[in-house]
């Protein structure tokens, strides 16, 4: 047994600081102020508290975050003993109350001791389904600039989970890019590389789902405790959190249970920490302690890595032309592009026909969003000058002749019609003008498309040309 008391009460309060920090004022100043440090003999911490009542409190609510604090302070092999003055009176207790925290450390009212030992002796190990697809691992990652830095934390994660500057490891990016994906591939290469840990994958709507049965069965302890023993955590679409107080509770104890213990968490996000809503300051802080990587959509190079290796899975022969026309037209979104793929490929089959560029044309249309870049307002003057034959350089010249300025007058509404650019950027690329000259230009134009035939032929036929791109 320790001598210095001033030692292990420095300790005490070292702890008392920690669970400040994690819980309301109110909650630290009822369950936790009144408690006195007695004495402290290298395994075995003995507290003395009001009455049972604060036993209980203690064992249902808070035990999972104070544990690695004391852990972490007094060491792993630390127990707790309560101490009840033998004056304190038996709390009443409802009927309908849950008292099964405490029940089973036989806990009197006219003893010193009421044990509520940290390390329960001869307790098995699990094993659980890690609840990963077999098909998502890093062999059949695509990996490009769009995704690099994602790929490389989390291979360096699965190397030496827990023992990394990535811890949590926190993915995000829109949907269809592969956040599931990868963070799935870390759990694969884990169990490859370490057997012996515990891997589970989740995705959050289902970690609210067993919170809540957990907690209308009266289970929240065993709930939180069944993830403090898991070695890997992969939470995804974690801002699914937002607006859940309850289980933002459990999961800030999970969370600080696993940090402590040196264990791994991987979370993904469709936004970075930053931008969540309604989710408690001190977990979106925990979000922000190890790496935030953003998935982006994938680049010409990478589209076309993920179409040929989708054909090849799917055992169909495609040429370049077809690969090439596919990653012009298909938006970036990575589930687009593989489902785009199927739906091609599927068609070539039942039909009888070769997997050509036309049938993508006409295939492809009835599945996806054909991908369409964005129209420029230089891309429209260079249509225009090509159309008119009018050199670049008279049409951005101080000529006012009446070629040249309905040339620009018919460049304006067109940038007003098919740009997001407001009136003074596109006055300011065509000639210099100002707003007031862009809008006389659009109603001068609007009045001859009702007005002559032949001009508003000419204007459609250069609109045409300007959406062909």
């Amino acid at each position: 047994m320790l001598n210095n008391t001033q030692t292990y009460s420095d300790m005490w309060q070292n702890c008392l600081d920690r669970i400040k920090a994690q819980t309301s004022a109110e909650e630290f100043e009822k369950w936790f102020q009144p408690i006195v440090p007695l004495e402290f003999d290298g395994t075995t911490l003995r507290l003395r508290v009001p009455n049972e009542s604060y036993v209980r409190q203690i064992e249902k609510n808070y035990i999972p975050f104070l544990r690695p604090i004391i852990s972490q302070l007094y060491g792993q092999q630390t127990r707790l003993h309560y101490a009840v003055p033998r004056a304190a009176q038996p709390v009443p207790v409802a009927a309908e109350a849950d008292t099964t925290a405490i029940s089973r450390f036989n806990t009197q009212t006219n003893t010193a001791n009421i044990k509520n030992p940290f390390v329960i002796p001869g307790l098995k190990r699990i094993v659980i389904d890690p609840q990963l697809n077999p098909n998502l691992t890093f062999a059949t990652f695509i990996e490009g600039e769009c995704n690099r830095l994602a790929r490389s934390a989390g291979m360096s994660v699965a190397v030496t989970p827990g023992n990394n500057p990535f811890n949590p490891l926190y993915i995000y990016g829109d949907s269809g890019l592969g956040k599931t994906h990868i963070v799935q591939s870390i759990g694969h290469e884990v169990r490859q590389r370490h057997p012996e840990l515990q891997v589970l994958y989740v995705s959050m709507n289902k970690f609210q789902a067993q919170f809540q049965t957990a907690y209308k069965n009266g289970e929240i302890p065993d709930f939180i405790h069944f993830y403090q023993m898991i070695d890997v955590l992969i939470i995804d679409d974690i801002q699914e959190l937002t607006g859940k107080t309850g289980t933002q509770n459990a999961f800030f104890n999970i969370f600080n249970h696993l940090q402590l213990a040196g264990k791994q968490l991987i979370l993904t996000s469709d936004k970075p920490p930053v931008e969540l809503k309604d989710i408690e300051q001190r977990l979106l802080t925990r979000f922000k302690w190890g790496l935030s990587a953003q998935l982006n959509t994938p680049d010409y190079e990478t589209k076309l890595k993920i179409i040929r290796a989708k054909a090849q899975k799917l055992g169909a022969q495609i040429s370049d032309d077809v690969a090439v026309y596919l990653a012009d037209n298909i938006s970036a979104n990575v589930r687009e592009i593989e489902g785009a793929l199927s739906s091609l490929v599927a068609n070539a089959s039942f039909l009888g026909r070769k997997i050509t560029t036309s049938l993508a044309k006409e295939i492809l249309k009835v599945y996806v969003q054909l991908y369409q870049k964005e129209i420029t307002i230089d891309h429209i003057i260079e249509v225009v000058c090509d159309y008119l034959n009018l050199d670049f350089a008279r049409f951005n010249s101080t000529e006012r002749t009446r070629e040249i300025a309905q040339a620009r007058q018919i460049a304006m509404y067109l940038a007003k019609q098919h740009t997001k650019a407001p009136l003074t950027t596109i006055g300011a690329a065509i000639g210099g003008r100002n707003h007031a000259t862009v809008l006389h230009s659009c109603k001068a134009v609007s009045n001859l498309l009702e007005t002559d035939k032949a001009f508003r032929r000419q204007v459609e036929e250069i609109e045409k040309k300007v959406l062909a791109q």
